[in-house]
C-alpha cells in the first residue's frame, strides 16, 4: 500500500491517469478497494448497481455526468460490464486519478454470463462475453502501464518509467483554443464546430468564448449537468436553455449566438431546428465513441450544412500527453481513429467474417464506425458476442475496405407470431420480423426466417464501385438455405432509397412519425429468397399500395410509391379492424383499414374520424371530446371501431373477437 501511494503521488506529477483491475471474490474485492479509498484523498466515485460508496452512480445514469471531474473511482464489473459507462467514467478522472475496476475470478470472467448482455444481445437472461473479455484481457495485459491485482496471488505495482513534469492548465486558454477563439470572435454567420477527444479542453473554450462576448448568447446541451466546465469558464455570461425549451420559445431573434455542448448527442431533427434559429452557433462535440458519435458525425450530419466551419482540438488539458488509462480504454473500445486517406487498391474478394476472427472484426468495426456515427461500444460489443449476428467482408488482400453486418431474425412460433400481430407480445429482437406482423398485413409474418442488414459501409475511396451492392448479393445467394427473405430497415432518403432498390429490395413499409435519430421517416425493405418470402413481399408491397393513399396525408415527403386504392372492407382489413379494436393493434398501423371502414359506416365516431380524417391534434381532439388523454382517446377509439364492426356484421366481429381476444394467452 505504500507503493501504491508513492505510484500516485508521482502520476499526479506526471499528469496522469492508470487503471487498476481487482479481480475475484465480491467479498474480497470490497476489502481491498475500502482499504484503498482509506488510503488515497479523493471524491471516490462508485459506479454499478449496487454502491459502496456515498458518492456513487448507475451505469446507465453515467452520461449525465458527462462534463464533472473526479478524482478517483471504481467501476464494479463483477456481474456485469457496460462499455460505454466505463468509458465515460475514464473521461470524468482527473490528473493523478485511479480508475479501479472490480471484475470476476481472472481466469473464469470470459465464461461467466454478464448481465449488461441482456441490453444488446436480444437475449432475455444474461450470457457469456468470452470474446469480448478476451479481448479487453489481452488489452490490458500487453499494456505496461496497466495492473491486475488477482485474488490469492501477490502483487505489486510495476516500476513504472520516470515522467515528465506536468503543469496544469493555468485557466488562460492553450495555443489551440486560442487559435480557435480568434477565429470565432470573427466569424460570419454561420455553423462552427469544434469537435476532439475527450479531456481537450472543449468545454473550456465554448465557455471561454462566451465569456468574451458582447452580446447575447445562449447554451444548450443534453443535460444540464454535463455544462459545469462551459459554466465555470463563462462566469456570468452563462444562461442555459434545455433544448426543447428553447425550441419552445416564440423567438430568438435578439440572442446573437447559440452553443450547443455535446451535439451530437441530441437527436438530428432537433439539433436542425436549434441550428436555424441563430445567426451564428458553435457546437462542441465528443469524436469517441461511447456517446455514438465520431467521425460519422461530420460525414453525415455537418456534410448537410452550409457555412459550416470545423475545428480540432487534440492536446490533452486535463491531463498529459499519452496518458495511459485513455490508452488501455481507446485499445478495448477501439476509440483510435483509422487514416481513411489511403486505401489498398486492386480486385476485391467477398467472403464471411466468423465472430472468434478478431483481427477481422475489428478491421470491420473501425469501418462501420466511421461511417455511421450512431455506432457506439454497445456495437462492438454485439459484434464479437450476441448470438445470430454473420458479417460480409469486401477484401483487397489484407485490407476489409467493405463490410455488411447481418442478424438473424423471425422463426417465432404461429401462436406468438399472431400475438405480436395483436399487440399483445413484444418479445426481445427481432425487430423487422417483428415489425412485418406488428404493422404488416400478415399475423404470421414473424414466423419466417430472415437477414436484417444492421449495418453496411465502404472505404471512402472504394465507394461508386457497386461493392455495397455485390455483398447484398452475395448475402442473398448464400442465405438460400434456411432463410425467407434479407430485410432492412433505414431512415427513408431518396439516395439510401436508391441503393436499396439497386439491390434488389422492394418497399414494404414507411412510418407516418419521423424518427427522433435521422429526423426521416422509418423505413422498410424486403429481398425475398424463398417463395414464403415472395408471398409475404408482394401481400405487404400490394398492402402499402392500397393504404397509401391514406397513409400520405401523415408523410410530409413524396414517396416512391405506386398508389392503387380499394374503398371496400376486404377479409385482411376485418382482421386487422378485429385487432384494433379488441387487441392492442397501434393506430398507425391500422390507417388504410380505419379509413375504409369511416367511409363505408355511418355512425358518428368522432374520436376516430377527428383523429384519421381529421388528423387533429391529440391534446385538441382530447378537449374537445372532454377526454382525458392520450389512453383515453385511443381507447374511445377502439370502442367506436367495435360498435362500428358489430353494426355491420355482428355474427362476424363475434367470431373475430373471440379468435382476437385468445391471442393474448399464448406466450
Amino acid at each position: 500500500m505504500e507503493q501504491l501511494q508513492q505510484v500516485t503521488a508521482t502520476q499526479a506529477c506526471s499528469g496522469i491517469r492508470r487503471l487498476l483491475i481487482l479481480a475475484g471474490e465480491s467479498s474480497w474485492s470490497s476489502k481491498q478497494v475500502a482499504t484503498l479509498a482509506s488510503l488515497l484523498p479523493g471524491d471516490w466515485l462508485w459506479v454499478g448497481a449496487a454502491a459502496e460508496f456515498p458518492l456513487h452512480c448507475a451505469p446507465s445514469a453515467m452520461r449525465t455526468l458527462l462534463g464533472r471531474e473526479f478524482t478517483h473511482a471504481v467501476f464494479d464489473a463483477r456481474s456485469g460490464l457496460d462499455a460505454e459507462a466505463l468509458a465515460a467514467l475514464s473521461g470524468t478522472l482527473k490528473a493523478g486519478s485511479w480508475l479501479i475496476l472490480l471484475t470476476p475470478d481472472w481466469s473464469r470472467w470470459s465464461q461467466l454470463p454478464d448481465a449488461d448482455s441482456c441490453r444488446w444481445s436480444d437475449s432475455s437472461q444474461p450470457i457469456a462475453t468470452p470474446n469480448f473479455i478476451t479481448h479487453l484481457q489481452r488489452c490490458v495485459l500487453t499494456d505496461p502501464e496497466s495492473s491486475v491485482w488477482r485474488q490469492h496471488q501477490p502483487f505489486s505495482l510495476p516500476d513504472y518509467q520516470p515522467r515528465a513534469a506536468w503543469h496544469s492548465a493555468s485557466g488562460a486558454p492553450e495555443q489551440e483554443q486560442a487559435d480557435i477563439l480568434g477565429a470565432l470572435q470573427s466569424m460570419p454567420p454561420g455553423v462552427a464546430v469544434v469537435t476532439a477527444p475527450r479531456g481537450r479542453g472543449k468545454s473550456a473554450l465554448a465557455g471561454m468564448f462566451l465569456k468574451s462576448l458582447q452580446g447575447n448568447a445562449l447554451v444548450t446541451a443534453p443535460a444540464r449537468a454535463a455544462t459545469d466546465v462551459l459554466a465555470f469558464h463563462a462566469g456570468d455570461n452563462f444562461t442555459f436553455i434545455a433544448p426543447d425549451a428553447l425550441l419552445a420559445q416564440a423567438s430568438s431573434e435578439e440572442v446573437a449566438w447559440l452553443i450547443i455542448d455535446e451535439a451530437a448527442a441530441l437527436p438530428a431533427p432537433q439539433l436542425r431546428q436549434l441550428i436555424a434559429r441563430f445567426p451564428r452557433t458553435l457546437l462542441t462535440t465528443t469524436v469517441q465513441g461511447y456517446e455514438g458519435t465520431g467521425r460519422g458525425f461530420m460525414l453525415k450530419f455537418c456534410a448537410g450544412i452550409e457555412s459550416l466551419t470545423h475545428y480540432t482540438l487534440s492536446s490533452p488539458i486535463r491531463w498529459a500527453q499519452h496518458d495511459p488509462l485513455e490508452s488501455v480504454i481507446e485499445r478495448i473500445l477501439l476509440f483510435d481513429e483509422t487514416d481513411i486517406t489511403h486505401v489498398a487498391q486492386g480486385r476485391i474478394t467477398l467472403g464471411e467474417v466468423r465472430q472468434g476472427e478478431h483481427q477481422q472484426l475489428e478491421q470491420m468495426y473501425r469501418l462501420l464506425s466511421g461511417a455511421h456515427y450512431r455506432t457506439s461500444p454497445l456495437d462492438w460489443r454485439r459484434m464479437l458476442d450476441a448470438q445470430g449476428q454473420r458479417y460480409i467482408a469486401a477484401s483487397c488482400g489484407e485490407d476489409i475496405v467493405g463490410a455488411t453486418w447481418l442478424v438473424e431474425e423471425g422463426g417465432l412460433d404461429e401462436n406468438l407470431s399472431r400475438a405480436v400481430w395483436a399487440g399483445f407480445r413484444r418479445p426481445r429482437g427481432n425487430l423487422v420480423a417483428q415489425s412485418l406482423a406488428a404493422h404488416g398485413g400478415s399475423p404470421l409474418a414473424a414466423t419466417l426466417r430472415g437477414l436484417r442488414v444492421t449495418r453496411i459501409a465502404v472505404h471512402p475511396l472504394r465507394q461508386r464501385q457497386q461493392t455495397g451492392q455485390q455483398m447484398i448479393a452475395w448475402a442473398e445467394q448464400h442465405a438460400r438455405q434456411g432463410f425467407d427473405y434479407l430485410s432492412v430497415s433505414f431512415g427513408f432518403t431518396d439516395e439510401l432509397w436508391r441503393f436499396w432498390q439497386s439491390c434488389g429490395f422492394t418497399l414494404v413499409r414507411v412510418g407516418s412519425h419521423r424518427e427522433a435519430s435521422s429526423g426521416c421517416y422509418a423505413a422498410m425493405a424486403l429481398l425475398p429468397i424463398s417463395e414464403a418470402g415472395s408471398l409475404l413481399t408482394r401481400h405487404e408491397q400490394q398492402r402499402l399500395e392500397r393504404d397509401y393513399a391514406y397513409l400520405q396525408p401523415w408523410i410530409e415527403q413524396p414517396l416512391p410509391i405506386a398508389s392503387r386504392p380499394a374503398p371496400s372492407l376486404n377479409g385482411d382489413d376485418w382482421l386487422e379492424l378485429a385487432g384494433f379494436a379488441y387487441a392492442h393493434r397501434p393506430l398507425e398501423a391500422c390507417l388504410g383499414s380505419l379509413n375504409r371502414l369511416l367511409e363505408g359506416c355511418d355512425l358518428p365516431m368522432h374520436a376516430l374520424r377527428g383523429r384519421v380524417q381529421g388528423r387533429l391534434e391529440i391534446n385538441a381532439l382530447c378537449e374537445s371530446l372532454r377526454l382525458s388523454g392520450r389512453k383515453a382517446l385511443l381507447s374511445a377509439m377502439r370502442q367506436e371501431v367495435q360498435r362500428a364492426l358489430e353494426k355491420l356484421d355482428l355474427s362476424q366481429s363475434i367470431t373475430l373477437k373471440n379468435a382476437v381476444t385468445q391471442l393474448q394467452f399464448f406466450h
